[in-house]
């Protein structure tokens, strides 16, 4: 049986809890995106609230006045922004794949808003974002960010940060430098083959310069690379392990930056 009874100690808890699971739902991925209604947001913010109040243990918070919890509450607010930011901050490794891509076969002039990122995006970075989305949801990823951030009170009770800045600057630098190796992994297959494409082309604007190879080239580099994208789209799969793996390993490094072992 719950039995939900508030007190003004156990209601201020509650709020703390609340404010860390609604920043984290703010900007994680799949729940955070701009098109997801702000009643929805709210909504499961304060039902993951209720349940984790219910499992998390109650500790006494010391602080003096307002300006102390205060002080409190945005040290969840960042909590909570930090561990949703890590997951979602890896969505870039494939905007930032697509973006190459669309250099290489002549799209990038052409730019899309994608409400994940909240920002412009090329055709070929929405298209492959909007199939891990996808491959997010049906794989069950959003339960494990999810966990993760419930699971993260274990580790980092209320009022209890301790925030090693040098390990949270140790996973970013270790992130970004992930962030251009699995970019480029991704685009291997498409960017060998534009450039077997770029150097048959300068062969040929040396053997017959009356031909126009800028002309014939813009057309031959969108056939050749829609068909690459059309065979490698199978291989879709291994590219989005590897995001996950690395959304993973980022959470994980934020969340020991923010607890002392």
């Amino acid at each position: 049986m719950v039995n939900y009874s508030f007190s003004l100690l156990t209601f201020e808890y509650f709020l703390l809890i609340l404010i860390r699971i609604s920043c984290f739902i703010y900007i994680a991925p799949f729940f955070g995106m701009q098109n997801t209604p702000g009643r929805v947001k709210i909504g499961l913010s304060v039902f993951v609230a209720l349940l984790l109040f219910q499992a998390v243990p109650k500790e006494t918070l010391a602080y003096t006045g307002i300006v102390g919890y205060s002080i409190i509450v945005v040290k969840e607010g960042i909590t909570g922004l930090l561990i949703g930011f890590a997951a979602n901050i890896c969505n870039s490794i494939i905007l930032l794949a697509g973006n190459l891509l669309d250099m290489n076969i002549g799209f990038s002039m052409a730019t899309e808003y994608n409400p994940q990122m909240r920002t412009q995006a090329s055709v070929s970075g929405n298209f492959y974002s909007y199939l891990v989305m996808l491959l997010l949801i049906s794989t069950n990823m959003h339960h494990y960010i999810l966990r993760a951030m419930a699971d993260s009170y274990q580790l980092i009770p209320v009022n209890g940060q301790v925030f090693q800045w040098d390990q949270l600057l140790s996973g970013i630098t270790t992130y970004m430098i992930d962030l251009f190796v699995i970019a480029f992994r991704c685009i291997l297959p498409m960017f060998a083959c534009i450039m077997i494409l770029n150097c048959v082309l300068g062969i040929m604007a040396k053997v017959s310069p009356q031909m126009n190879m800028f002309a014939v080239g813009m057309q031959l580099k969108v056939l050749v690379g829609l068909f690459i994208m059309f065979l490698t789209i199978g291989l879709f799969m291994d590219v989005a392990d590897f995001i996950f793996d690395e959304m993973k390993r980022t959470m994980v490094s934020v969340i020991k930056g923010m607890y002392e072992s």
